[in-house]
């Protein structure tokens, strides 16, 4: 059985014939398919609608519950002590990180704590391993130079850990942040022609963009508090650009600011805002696609064009191969 399975995949006319039922197959599947999907359309659609408002209602309980992510929390014990007693706010302090903890969603005394410890951790970690598989686990077939040069390079990875961690916290906030702004400023203008103040349409953005973001949600929560307490309201947009450090909001802050000092009208201002935003969401969706095709050029050298070789070829060879043989 199993030869007669390897002499039909080595029959050229049967793969030929095999290939081209199942091209035939997926062609038909793909013209009929579309003539079937008008008809579950309306249900369909029945059906997102109450998807999304199931998602929407889920989101609005979860951060109207205890949930919610604490603005003041209190480092562990070790990481505390660590810190305090190697006097790391000294030695390792960066208002840099001060800057990019905010930016990615960690606030207060305590995760600055945390980022000193492993500051001071990392580094030794990575080095005690490099080491360990260096020298102990490894007997690596290499001069010592190498050998140190590999565990510097790793000590200074471990340095670098902690802040490539913040990077990639920041980029996927923003990322959320940037997906969800255009749709927030459009509630906000609605809220504002609504009648609303500005602390309400804050917080009323704030409780229906949770579906979509939540990172966004909580900045327009805290600008929302801000803008109750802080006596200059000034401040509270510009720590809203502070701690997102997208332009967008930047530019929406500026406008935030000009409408308070001067008076100007702020709904022409916003829906300008949400337009720009959006064409900003298109205009990288676009580059995206157009970066596309270059980003595939490799992986299809690599991986497509010798399948395709095999294929095309390989009867052939097998031919020419048995032909020869003979």
């Amino acid at each position: 059985m199993i030869d007669f399975i390897i002499e039909k995949f080595h029959d050229t006319r049967f793969m030929a014939m095999l290939l081209a039922a199942v091209a035939a197959s997926v062609t038909v599947y793909t013209l009929v398919t579309p003539l079937f999907a008008g008809e579950n359309l309306a249900k369909r659609m029945k059906a997102v609608a109450n998807e999304r408002e199931r998602l929407r209602q889920r989101d609005r309980e979860r951060l109207n519950r205890n949930e919610k992510v604490a603005l003041r929390q209190a480092p562990r014990e070790l990481v505390r002590k660590t810190v305090e007693d190697f006097n790391l706010g000294k030695w390792l302090a960066q208002e840099a990180a001060r800057e990019k903890l905010l930016m990615a969603g960690y606030r207060g005394h305590a995760p600055y704590t945390t980022f000193l410890f492993f500051r001071l951790v990392t580094p030794a970690v990575f080095f005690v391993g490099s080491v360990l598989y260096v020298f102990v686990l490894f007997d690596l077939q290499i001069s010592l130079a190498m050998k140190l040069a590999i565990c510097t390079g790793a000590t200074y990875l471990g340095m670098q850990a902690p802040m490539l961690f913040l990077r990639n916290a920041i980029a996927k906030r923003q990322l959320s942040i940037k997906r969800a702004f255009p749709d927030a400023l459009d509630l906000l203008l609605i809220c504002i022609e609504s009648g609303m103040s500005v602390e309400a349409a804050f917080h009323r953005v704030s409780q229906e963009i949770g579906t979509q973001s939540i990172a966004l949600a909580e900045e327009l929560t805290l600008v929302t508090a801000e803008l109750s307490y802080l006596q200059d309201r000034k401040i509270a947009y510009e720590n809203l650009a502070r701690r997102t450090g997208l332009e967008s909001v930047k530019s929406v802050a500026v406008a935030l600011q000009q409408a308070e000092r001067y008076g100007t009208p702020l709904a022409m201002t916003l829906r300008v805002l949400a337009q720009e935003n959006r064409d900003m969401r298109m205009t990288e969706a676009e580059k995206k696609a157009a970066a596309l095709p270059p980003k595939l050029t490799v992986p299809m050298i690599v991986f497509f064009l010798p399948v395709l070789f095999v294929v095309i070829l390989g009867p052939t060879g097998i031919k020419v191969s048995a032909y020869m043989s003979h």
